[in-house]
């Protein structure tokens, strides 16, 4: 099997560094996502995991970032999963998403609460890669309340293990975990807490070790993280300079044996 590459990225609605959600124009929306989209295809990932993007939001332009992204990076499966629903004159629709090179076979998305706006929540997707089934989770945790991030990884993990008990036969590895875990300026905080409960299924490598992804210009927390089940080894990753969102993107290339 070939080595796989995998991005985690919070593109922040695609506003850039601008400060203010719904102030950047259209056409400086689409220009950063075709920035963003020339990032993605200089880095040459199997697979790109996003936060914070917009299916159809009023303020980030009215048009879906995804299909925006897929058609100028050309990759041939791409998948949503909307946390947040707001209709009327201050539509949303955003969550988080997934470009893949390798067939989508299932994808899932479960939203933390019922809220229609600011509502975190994961995607869950298990990739055809070669033939062989890899599952993956995409994930945007609370950006204040650690209790309630605590209780955001209790509610995955739970969700987990029963969709391990019904389908953990057809993996290839046990669930690739990345995204943005809004840890304060430690990192014993969630990453910490999921590393333990990933323990149930194997042993998971954290990246990055060090560095930091927030805010871009001047990173002084570690938010962003992959984490790899025992069967993804020689792993080596890098923290991506740029300055498209307030995060800077992580990468991280491996093997499956």
């Amino acid at each position: 099997m070939p080595r796989l590459r995998l991005v985690t990225y919070n593109i922040a609605h695609a506003r850039g560094l601008h400060p203010i959600q719904g102030l950047a124009s259209l056409r400086r929306l689409q220009s950063n996502l075709r920035k963003i989209a020339a990032l993605v295809e200089r880095l040459k990932p199997d697979f790109v995991a996003m936060q914070e993007i917009d299916e159809r939001s009023r303020w980030a332009g009215n048009f879906d970032h995804l299909d925006y992204l897929r058609v100028h990076t050309r990759f041939p499966h791409a998948v949503f999963g909307i946390n947040n629903r707001r209709a009327g004159l201050l539509n949303l629709c955003y969550g988080n998403a997934i470009l893949s090179r390798h067939p989508i076979r299932t994808a899932e998305t479960v939203a933390f609460g019922q809220r229609k706006f600011g509502e975190k929540g994961f995607l869950f997707v298990e990739f055809d890669v070669g033939g062989l089934c890899v599952p993956l989770v995409n994930l945007h945790l609370h950006f204040i309340s650690r209790p309630q991030r605590l209780r955001q990884l209790d509610r995955l993990t739970t969700w987990l293990r029963e969709k391990h008990r019904l389908h953990g036969d057809r993996w290839l590895v046990p669930p690739i975990v990345c995204g943005d875990f809004n840890n304060p300026g430690t990192r014993n905080d969630a990453t910490a807490a999921l590393l333990s409960h990933l323990c149930d299924y194997c042993d998971y490598t954290m990246h990055p070790l060090t560095g930091l992804t927030f805010p871009s210009p001047l990173p002084r927390r570690a938010l962003d993280f992959i984490f790899l089940p025992a069967g993804c080894g020689n792993a080596s990753c890098e923290i991506v300079r740029s300055l498209l969102s307030d995060h800077l993107p992580v990468l991280v290339e491996f093997d499956i044996r």
